[in-house]
């Protein structure tokens, strides 16, 4: 993650950030998952990319569910409950 530009998170290590100008992406991992979330599709796309080309991974699609929160999607944004 160092190596593609990422922060590491001084708060919770498991959560890694990359900024770009005003556009950024978000890394959280938890055991054997991750949630990759940002403001730029090409960014989100490219992470994805280079996370794929150097570990087995399985794309989920768009999150619905994660650590027990459910996510739902609303016309200015998301609520989590």
């Amino acid at each position: 993650m160092l190596s593609n530009n990422f922060k590491i998170n001084k708060c919770d290590k498991c959560v890694y950030v990359k900024t770009k100008n005003k556009s950024y992406v978000i890394i959280y991992f938890y055991v054997d998952d991750m949630l990759i979330l940002g403001n730029n599709k090409h960014m989100i796309k490219s992470t994805k990319n280079n996370l794929t080309n150097k570990f087995d991974l399985k794309d989920l699609g768009v999150a619905d569910i994660i650590l027990g929160f459910k996510i739902s999607w609303i016309s200015n944004g998301l609520v989590m409950s």
